[in-house]
Formats: structure tokens, C-alpha cells, sequence
């Protein structure tokens, strides 16, 4: 028996080598014609010899020529989803991307096969790179390779495999894909630089934000709140679907400077996993442009307009200008390029912003935050930020007790202390905001103890009360000169009238003696008066 299989092997090699030389003259010299006819019907039957199923998955869709071809989302999940298989069982691996800085998230190499099971089912997934048949001419550079998955499974079970399994596969990719990137910051970039070679709408870095909910200066149950919020808005795809909502929230976050609102985003970011967009709306130049964003920012994002009463003018528009404010604008090319006015303006619109965040074209994506930050709510067009598109209006005030305690913890790892009793005092007497109380907890070299920068707090809160007391006093004594001086002038309006009334009496009565003093003149047939008369030595 060892005798026969020795002898079986060299035959099986030559048999090999016989097959794969005749298929090289066939390549080589049978004319196009005539090979594909031939192919066809091999494959053909093949197939029906051949019991296995193959589905590949190219890393780019597209035509192979298109140099704007994007990289397929199925394409990155399946990667995702293999990563956690080839790092326990491929044996050859490599280094994906990078995590923290402190961590690699691994992949399978080149031509490395893994197995999977899923309902019993054996699968074998291949990463295998192909080159191009034949060279292309182009002034944009392109890889020389292109990459694909290649899945393999019986034929019996291909009802399974293009159905649930393929569908189970992108969701898990997705997921794990979500878990080991790193957070983004994105910011828009002008129009003219969206037609370079590879250019893109959004430029973006690594966001490494450390804000959490924990370490956020704000009350509980204010905290608690947003966060219950969050959790119901992720895991609301069929709520939203079925009250026929487009499944996005917005936020507006107001108040005054220093209490927050861009620390609440990275919160928000961090806590639900989302990366940051952030609008820029003076680099956008018109509606059309803004919707062309909104369609390239993807799903699990947060889109962030920040001082959005100062962005554009979108708090008037809808005030008709006066004539000298409109005199006012009209400038010369002199003005206008000494004021850097040259560039043409944004002419985003009210309309337009409002149909970004609500209108037909918002329901392009979905698991969307739209975030509103604003210092002066007031200013702000009340349908901007009615319920439906500011979903939810989060209040970020001045620092309050339980907002310093979650300072005191962070910067000073105190729960408690002697001092805290003042500080509570002062805090329910005085404005500052959790940005100002941070400063001062914050210790200034490793000599300064934890009760020295309470004691620099109260010494702030101290002097913030003192400012805020002169304050009012000035403004009270101003409001009281005011009140004089109305008081002033509405009792000397009704003497002036009577001063008035009596002057037009005697002008009146001045009036009427003259005109009983008048005489006929009989000499020269006209009038004048007794005294007129004498002086003349006129005899009537």
C-alpha cells in the first residue's frame, strides 16, 4: 500500500503540471473568440461538479477606472467582523490601525484564509489581492491592487448564507467596527476645495476628548436626565420608524459663557460613541451646499453648530431693514476690501437651515444629534429651535453646589471638607460659572494644598459678591437718577404747556387791541392807526 501511494503521487504531479501548461497555451494562443465560448461552458461544468458557493466582496465600489470611488461599507464590516477570527486563528496578521496609542487592532494578511461557523454551517473567508489586466493612463495615481474577500460555503446551504448569515456578518462588523475606531472631529471644508483628487467635504483629526458624564459640573438629576435621554434616542430605530419620524434628536444647549456647553458635547461624543461634526456655517455658500454636507455626514454622528446667534444673520431675516441700514451696507469696492468684505457672503438662509435640520432632507441617515450651542437664546428665531427640530432645551447655568462638588472631586480628590459649608453659602449668594470655580480649585504648583485653593475659592466667591453688590448699587442709583429725571420732566411738561397757553392768550389779546385801534383814512382812502395818523400830521 505505502508502495502504491509513493508511486500515485509523481503521477498525480505531472498530472497537475500537464493541466496547468495546457491551460497556458490555451491563455496564450486561442483567440479571444474562441476562449470565451470554451470558459463558459468549462465553468458550467464545473459547477456542477464543483459543490461550493463563492461570493466576493471588493474593498471599492465602482468602476475599476473611477478614481472617485469610495470604499465599500460591506467591505470595512466583513473586515471588522474578521478581525476578532484572525487574531486567534490566522498565521499570518497584520496591524490594522491603531486604538488610545496604547493598543493594535489586528487583521488577517494577504492571502490568509480563516474559518467561521454559524448555525452549524462551515465558512471559509479569503483576503486575496488582484492586479490590474491592463495598464490605465490617468493623471490621478491609482493602486496597482485591488483587494477582496472571497466566502466559500456549500451549495445546500446558500438560502442561509445570502440571507441571515451575510446580514449578521455586516451588523457585527459594524458594531466591533464602532468599539475599536477612534472618535473624529470633523470640520467642513470650502466648496472650491471639494473637485481636488481625493478631496473630501469634511477634513477631521483624532478626538481624544476626556469629558464624561461623571466628570461633568452640572446637578444630577439634570445629568441623569440627558443621559436616560441618550440611551432612549439609541436604541429608538423602530419608535422612530413607527410614529414616522426621521430617527435624529436636537439639542439646544444655552446659557452663559463658561458653564459648559462644549464640554456637554465631548460628553455626548464619549458617551455615546458618536464622532463630532462641526458646521462651519460662514465657509458654506448657499442652501445647496449645506444639503450636500448633510448627505456626506454618516450615521452615528453629531452635527455641532456652535454660537449659532453669531454663525450668519438668521435672527433677522425675516425683519424688513430699514433704509439707513440698507444705505449702511451698500459700500464701495474700497470699503468693502479694506473691511476684508471682498469675498462673497454666505447666502445660507433661515429656510434653508431649517429644512437641513427638518426637512425632507434631514431623513437622508439616520441615529443623528443635531446640537445648537448658544450664550443669548433670546436672539434666536423661535422657529429655529421649536420642539421637533431642538428636540430637547438643556439650561447650563451658573455653578451651583452640587456642580462643585463634582469639581472638588475631580481636581482635588475631596468628598468632603470644613470649608464646603462656605462655599455652599457663597454659591447660593453669588454667580460663577463652573469654568471660573475650576480655575481656582485648580492647584497651581505641588506645593499648593487642597485647603489653600478652597480658601482661594472662597476669596473669589468673596470678591465676585462684592462686584456683584457695587454692581447692583451703581445700577440702582442709575435707575433712580432715571427715575428723577422722568419724574423731572413730567412735572415740568404740564408747566411748560401753561407758560405755553398763556404766551398764545397774549398774542391773541395784543392782537385784538391793535385792531380797534385802526381809523379810515379819508385823505388816501386806506387804514391805520390813531397813533400812525399823528405822526404823519395826517388830518382825518
Amino acid at each position: 500500500m505505502t508502495m502504491l501511494m509513493g508511486a500515485m503521487w509523481p503521477q498525480l504531479g505531472s498530472l497537475i503540471g500537464s493541466v496547468m501548461f495546457a491551460y497556458a497555451i490555451f491563455q496564450q494562443y486561442f483567440p479571444y473568440e474562441l476562449r470565451r465560448p470554451i470558459q463558459k461552458y468549462t465553468q458550467k461544468l464545473f459547477g456542477f461538479l464543483y459543490p461550493y458557493i463563492q461570493i466576493s466582496f471588493d474593498e471599492y465600489s465602482g468602476g475599476n477606472n473611477d478614481w472617485r470611488r469610495k470604499r465599500s461599507e460591506v467591505y470595512a464590516a466583513i473586515q471588522s467582523y474578521l478581525s476578532t477570527k484572525s487574531s486567534t486563528e490566522a498565521k499570518r496578521l497584520k496591524a490594522q490601525d491603531v486604538k488610545d496609542n496604547n493598543s493594535l487592532v489586528l487583521a488577517m494578511d494577504d492571502n490568509e484564509e480563516v474559518t467561521d461557523e454559524f448555525q452549524g454551517i462551515k465558512l471559509w473567508w479569503t483576503l486575496t489581492k488582484s492586479a490590474p489586466r491592463q495598464p490605465s493612463f490617468s493623471i490621478y495615481p491609482q493602486s496597482d491592487e485591488k483587494s477582496h474577500y472571497k466566502l466559500t460555503f456549500h451549495r445546500r446551504h446558500r438560502d442561509i448564507i445570502t440571507g441571515s448569515y451575510l446580514d449578521h456578518v455586516r451588523k457585527q462588523g459594524k458594531a466591533i467596527a464602532v468599539s475599536n475606531r477612534q472618535r473624529k472631529l470633523f470640520i467642513n471644508n470650502p466648496a472650491q476645495n471639494w473637485h481636488y483628487y481625493k478631496a473630501t467635504k469634511w477634513s477631521h483629526v483624532v478626538f481624544e476628548h476626556p469629558a464624561t458624564f461623571e466628570t461633568l459640573a452640572m446637578e444630577p438629576k439634570k445629568k441623569e436626565e440627558i443621559v436616560n435621554d441618550l440611551i432612549k434616542f439609541s436604541k429608538g430605530k423602530k419608535y422612530y420608524a413607527k410614529v414616522g419620524k426621521p430617527w435624529k434628536r436636537g439639542y439646544l444647549l444655552y446659557g452663559p459663557p463658561g458653564t459648559g456647553k462644549s464640554t456637554m458635547i465631548a460628553a455626548i461624543s464619549n458617551f455615546m460613541n458618536y464622532d463630532v461634526y462641526d458646521l462651519e456655517l460662514t465657509a458654506v455658500k448657499n442652501n445647496t451646499e449645506l444639503r450636500k454636507l448633510l448627505i456626506e455626514t454618516p450615521n452615528k454622528a453629531i452635527i455641532v453648530i456652535e454660537d449659532i446667534d453669531c454663525s450668519l444673520d438668521l435672527t433677522g431675516q425675516r425683519k424688513k431693514k430699514d433704509k439707513d441700514e440698507e444705505d449702511k451696507e451698500e459700500k464701495d469696492p474700497v470699503s468693502k476690501m479694506r473691511d476684508g468684505e471682498e469675498t462673497k457672503k454666505s447666502e445660507v438662509t433661515l429656510s434653508g437651515l431649517l429644512n437641513f435640520i427638518d426637512g425632507i432632507w434631514s431623513a437622508c441617515g439616520g441615529e443623528r444629534i443635531i446640537v445648537f450651542t448658544t450664550n443669548y437664546v433670546d436672539k434666536l428665531d423661535p422657529a429655529l429651535i421649536r420642539r421637533g427640530r431642538m428636540d430637547k432645551h438643556i439650561e447650563l447655568s451658573y455653578c451651583c453646589y452640587e456642580a462643585f462638588k463634582v469639581l472638588a472631586r475631580n481636581y482635588l480628590d475631596l468628598e468632603s471638607h470644613e470649608l464646603f459649608g462656605s462655599i455652599e453659602r457663597l454659591l447660593g449668594e453669588t454667580n460663577m460659572t463652573p469654568a471660573d470655580v475650576a480655575e481656582n480649585l485648580m492647584p497651581k504648583s505641588d506645593e499648593e494644598s487642597d485647603e489653600s485653593c478652597l480658601k482661594k475659592l472662597i476669596e473669589a466667591l468673596e470678591a465676585a459678591k462684592e462686584e456683584a453688590r457695587v454692581k447692583a448699587e451703581e445700577e440702582a442709583k442709575i435707575r433712580a437718577e432715571e427715575e428723577l429725571k422722568l419724574k423731572a420732566e413730567k412735572e415740568a411738561k404740564p408747566k411748560a404747556e401753561e407758560e405755553a397757553k398763556l404766551k398764545v392768550e397774549k398774542e391773541e389779546k395784543e392782537k385784538d387791541e391793535s385792531a380797534k385801534d385802526e381809523v379810515k383814512c379819508t385823505h388816501c382812502n386806506g387804514t391805520s392807526t390813531k397813533q400812525g395818523a399823528k405822526e404823519n400830521g395826517v388830518i382825518h
